[in-house]
């Protein structure tokens, strides 16, 4: 393995796809820990400290690597993109519209593609809009934490907050499209593995701590 990465770095088209496809990760990281302004991220941090990672919402978290709970720019993560791919490929079998996109080759799956990116934007506003209204109230996002976590719960701050999650979104899909283009892989693949491996460190620990 460490021969294959060796040749890899050789070559120069390849080393550069590389650093590149390197660079798009650490930049979702980035994105993935930069808290979204109107958030108390103090609040956060002492919420999450006894907060309950399990069921639906922790695997959720999982998946963005830790973005949703932490309220950052990047919280949504790619999930708003993979459930507007599944639905837009459920459409294929019961809209002929679409199966006829389908059929058409490169043209059609551009087409598709463009309404995939449409829904992801659609789907980021209601899921942004749904975690801000539960972030606002005392004890909903993180059960028995009484802490703020969004002070100043004004629809003017509201609006931004969605519009910049929104955004956030819009913008991770665009950075998963860079890296299939000019990057390693599939993109939204490798956001997908940067969100879960970023985690692996903190669930290690936990169970450690359980053990001990």
């Amino acid at each position: 393995m460490l021969t294959s990465f060796g040749k890899a770095f050789k070559t120069p088209d390849l080393r550069v796809k590389i650093f590149f496809t390197l660079s798009i990760m650490a930049l979702f990281r980035v994105g993935s820990i930069l808290p979204t302004p109107g958030v108390s991220y103090k609040a956060i941090n002492l919420c999450l400290k006894n907060a309950n990672g399990g069921g639906l919402l922790g695997l959720v978290n999982l998946f963005s690597g830790g973005a949703l709970l932490h309220l950052s720019i990047f919280a949504l993560g790619i999930m708003p993109y993979i459930t507007s791919s599944i639905i837009i490929q459920l459409l294929t079998v019961v809209i002929p519209r679409f199966e006829a996109l389908k059929n058409e080759g490169q043209s059609g799956s551009a087409k598709l593609t463009q309404y995939t990116r449409y829904l992801t934007v659609g789907l980021a506003t209601l899921q942004s809009t749904g975690l801000i209204a539960v972030a606002r109230e005392r004890g909903r996002l993180f059960s028995g934490c009484q802490y703020d976590v969004i002070p100043n719960a004004s629809w003017p701050r509201i609006l931004t907050m969605v519009l910049i999650m929104t955004s956030g979104t819009a913008v991770i899909m665009w950075l998963g499209e860079l890296i299939t283009d000019r990057g390693v892989g599939n993109g939204m693949s490798i956001l997908i593995f940067t969100s879960i491996a970023a985690r692996f460190p903190t669930q290690l620990w936990s169970i450690k701590m359980q053990k001990g």
